[in-house]
């Protein structure tokens, strides 16, 4: 909590877990897989792009949960 936020509530564990994740997610998508620098020339291929860029993210949590047993957030290794 911070000193201006007045009221403040603390939320659920669950709610907290997957924020958590979601952010996570979204900083990965950033960060290693370059999602803001696209230079596509056409929104078919700006589609594309984002679409391989999310499903190779997936492919990745995939093997991540059944193949290695690993935490899914674990891309690099």
């Amino acid at each position: 909590m911070r000193v201006n936020q007045h009221y403040y509530k603390k939320q659920p564990y669950i709610f907290r877990k997957s924020r958590k994740r979601i952010e996570t997610l979204f900083s990965q998508l950033c960060d290693q897989f370059m999602i803001r620098r696209n230079y596509a020339k056409s929104f078919d291929g700006f589609k594309t792009r984002i679409f391989s860029k999310i499903t190779a993210l997936t492919v990745v949590q995939f093997i991540n949960k059944f193949v290695h047993t690993r935490n899914i957030n674990n891309l690099k290794i």
